[in-house]
């Protein structure tokens, strides 16, 4: 399965392999395999970063904390959250090479209460300063137990496009899929500080399937 967000682009894909294809029929000799190789490569690669497995949440999914994206955890630390929690959170960053799937998950089940675009930079997406100057979108959500959560998803230095198809007011359950970004990026993860983590820096995550912590009844 393929993401939707990406056929546009694959199709583009395919189109330029078609016009690297005529290419080397026209130039034959080294040209011509260099031109063959790069037309496949640009096909697949293509098809590659825009696939979209199915992800199966764990048993009882509706109280856990899940991973928005696939990655690799590269921040854990306590920062200044104004606008959603207004005060001082934990925030968890997980870093998206171009090779890993890029369809993003909601995190946790509960209501969707806050959401934004900001236009900003492209920094490189592991920069310190990537979540508060790149492009992004902002999504705030209150998990059934009363907690709230922010999720962000951060365009790098290659990204180019993030989409989101959530608004204030939708019912949401962890697991759920909810956009894209497009080529490397960033997610991150505002939650209260008390929030108990289970993962740490360094450690690789799949989207809508890896827990990240866990709720408890308020």
């Amino acid at each position: 399965m393929f993401a939707r967000e990406g056929y546009a682009v694959m199709l583009g894909a395919v189109g330029l392999g078609g016009l690297l294809v005529w290419g080397a029929v026209q130039f034959g000799g080294p040209w011509g395999y260099i031109l063959w190789t790069l037309a496949i490569f640009v096909v697949l690669f293509t098809f590659y970063f825009f696939r979209d497995p199915a992800r199966t949440p764990p048993a009882n999914s509706d109280n856990l904390l899940l991973a928005p994206a696939d990655g690799k955890v590269i921040l854990l630390e306590e920062v200044d959250d104004p606008i959603f929690h207004e005060g001082r959170v934990r925030k968890l960053s997980i870093f998206l090479s171009p090779l890993n799937v890029h369809v993003n998950r909601i995190p946790a089940t509960g209501t969707i209460e806050f959401v934004r675009y900001i236009p900003g930079d492209y920094l490189v997406a592991w920069h310190e300063k990537a979540s508060e100057l790149n492009e992004r979108s902002e999504i705030g959500m209150v998990h059934t137990s009363g907690v709230k959560v922010l999720f962000k998803q951060i365009a790098g230095a290659v990204a180019r496009r993030i989409v989101y198809d959530v608004k204030v007011g939708d019912q949401v359950r962890a697991g759920d899929r909810f956009g894209i970004v497009k080529f490397g990026s960033r997610m991150d993860i505002l939650i209260p500080l008390d929030f108990q983590i289970h993962v740490s820096v360094g450690d690789k995550v799949v989207g809508g399937e890896s827990i990240l912590g866990t709720f408890t009844s308020q």
